[in-house]
């Protein structure tokens, strides 16, 4: 089964290690990379994303913490008729890929992503590579 990893992290439970999440920036004094994403949600399944989201699995918050993820958050926003999941999280940890592949082998993760991912609808550049999430270009930081 393919996981997004960086999705993994996801309290929202994503559902495959995505390599194509793009590093959005670094800070100065302490390396922070910000990361986002973006992903359709399926309208019928809105209460039930909400819901699992308002009670993130403490293993799952564990994992994410352990693999040097911070301030991840997930907004919703309905466009044209259609439901999108957009993810931000900052890492500062020395070794993203070797941090989501723990996260991505994590038994719990992966039955987080197992019940968050039929949620999901992934656009088509992530479905194409059998991924959930889309990374997202940074074209503006404010320090």
């Amino acid at each position: 089964m393919k996981v997004p990893c960086y999705l993994l992290l996801l309290l929202l439970g994503m559902s495959s290690c995505d390599q194509s999440m793009q590093k959005v920036s670094d800070h100065s004094t302490q390396k922070v990379s910000r990361y986002a994403s973006v992903t359709g949600l399926r309208p019928e399944k809105m209460e039930e994303y909400k819901r699992l989201h308002a009670a993130v699995w403490p293993d799952v918050l564990k994992m994410i913490g352990k693999c040097h993820i911070s301030n991840y958050s997930i907004y919703l926003k309905k466009i044209n008729e259609h439901w999108y999941l957009f993810s931000y999280f900052e890492y500062t940890g020395s070794d993203f890929n070797a941090d989501m592949q723990q996260m991505k082998n994590d038994s719990t993760t992966q039955q987080w992503w197992k019940v968050t991912a039929p949620c999901q609808l992934p656009l088509p550049d992530a479905a194409s590579k059998g991924e959930t999430w889309s990374g997202m270009e940074e074209v503006f930081h404010m320090e």
